[in-house]
């Protein structure tokens, strides 16, 4: 299991298209995802969970992955929710 601590930095413009993209990019692995915020664990290729999540600029995730392609799936899914 890969995790990794990340602060979030998306677009201040959407709301509901930084989850659909992370659901993508999510979606493309074969790893079990999970992004873990104020004590939740939610799959990260579920659109309805991720936006239950309701994070915004400057909340604290984890990105948690556990497959073959793990750290792959983390490094993007990190690099996108700090992209600038």
């Amino acid at each position: 299991m890969i995790n990794k601590s990340v602060v979030v930095n998306l677009p201040a413009d959407a709301e509901a298209r930084p989850v659909a993209v992370l659901v993508q990019i999510a979606s493309k692995y074969e790893s079990k995802i999970f992004i873990i915020s104020q004590g939740k664990k939610i799959n990260a290729k579920s659109i309805m969970g991720m936006m239950s999540l309701g994070f915004g600029n400057g909340d604290e995730l984890t990105v948690e992955a556990e497959g073959t392609d793990a750290e792959a799936a983390v490094e993007e899914m990190a690099n996108y929710i700090e992209s600038k």
